[in-house]
């Protein structure tokens, strides 16, 4: 048996309020088990300082010192491996580096990032300790092409920067939509780039014509100012709420297709899910969005709710096209997004550095 240790600084993949970053810490530790190998998490230590507060920061280390201690004696002996998941300036791996120095394994991290502009300031000391710790990987995942021009820029001596694209946590495609039903969209309320999607989506139903129906999925505490910009249009909209897996599944099988702006999206799993389902997409075309959709066939954010709206009335008349567009980008996800994919491609690269090791 290989053990992996796992850590998410930021976020605990045990912490009980659902996040985009606590999924992405299950779904890693999903894609790394495989067999004969059992990944732990190796601790949940919390360091993350919103604010940029000294004090608060020298209470981490404090802790963080502590934890390393406790790690570097008490880490299980077929330990072969640590992985770190998303470290960076807010919240830096204080953790992991010395353990692997002390216990001679490798190091490696997932979705990292480096911002020299934060070298001075409120957080230059957790900024300079993520540089450290990214230096001390021998390698890094990144999950989008925007993540790698840093990395690459600031790569440490022979470091690996490799490609591990967003994946959903799943062995197997579910069952493939009708594309049929109405237009779904699913997100989070909140102030911020969330809510500029949803007045894009509301801008963009103004100048939608014939007998069109929308389902929205999501909740939170933008809702009344989503409600309000959706109230023009009656009973066309429909709020579905938020939903567990299962119900967004269902939601997915029934819809026409899936209509997400993508305001400064990371990538958006959504996307995933909803091309999982054989569901075609209207987006915008923007960093990190373009890489989980088929490159080419989205709207630039400067051309405006209109190009959206004309992406959907196209769509919207043409159900050929929808299941045309939704199969091709089906067979994308099954090809490069789903669990076995991303379990192949970690593997690969952390394999042999085990090997140097052994």
């Amino acid at each position: 048996m290989t053990r992996v240790a796992f850590y998410a600084p930021m976020k605990s993949p045990r912490h009980p309020v659902p996040s985009g970053d606590r999924e992405m810490a299950r779904n890693l530790m999903a894609a790394i088990a495989a067999p004969g190998v059992e990944v732990d998490l190796a601790s949940e230590v919390k360091i993350y300082d919103k604010q940029g507060d000294d004090a608060q920061q020298n209470r981490m280390r404090d802790t963080a010192r502590l934890e390393t201690e406790r790690l570097v004696a008490g880490l299980p002996a077929d330990t072969r491996l640590w992985v770190t998941y998303h470290n960076y300036y807010k919240s830096p791996d204080l953790i992991g580096p010395a353990v692997c120095a002390a216990r001679d394994i490798p190091y490696v991290q997932v979705e990292s990032t480096r911002a020299t502009s934060r070298l001075t300031g409120p957080w230059a000391e957790f900024a300079q300790a993520a540089h450290e710790a990214s230096d001390a990987a021998a390698a890094i995942f990144y999950l989008t092409a925007n993540d790698l021009i840093t990395l690459d820029r600031e790569r440490h001596g022979d470091q690996a920067l490799v490609h591990l694209p967003p994946f959903l946590p799943l062995e197997t495609l579910p069952p493939a939509a009708r594309c049929d039903g109405p237009i779904l969209s699913a997100g989070m309320m909140r102030t911020g780039d969330k809510l500029r999607s949803y007045t894009l989506i509301a801008q963009t139903l103004s100048m939608l014509e014939g007998d069109w129906q929308l389902e929205i999925a999501g909740d939170g505490p933008a809702r009344a100012e989503v409600e309000a910009l959706m109230a023009p249009f009656g009973p066309r909209v429909r709020f579905l709420g938020q939903l567990d897996r299962d119900a967004l599944q269902d939601a997915y099988a029934r819809a026409g297709l899936f209509f997400w702006p993508g305001v400064n999206e990371a990538f958006g799993m959504v996307y995933l899910e909803a091309q999982a389902a054989g569901l075609p997409v209207v987006a915008q075309d923007r960093p990190g969005v373009r890489d989980v959709l088929l490159s080419g066939s989205h709207p630039a954010p400067e051309d405006g709710p209109e190009a959206l709206a004309n992406a959907l009335l196209r769509m919207t008349a043409d159900h050929a096209a929808r299941r045309q567009a939704g199969g091709a980008a089906r067979a994308r996800v099954a090809r490069a997004h789903l669990l076995p994919a991303a379990r192949a491609r970690f593997w690969d690269a952390v394999g042999p550095l085990m090997e140097e090791i052994a």
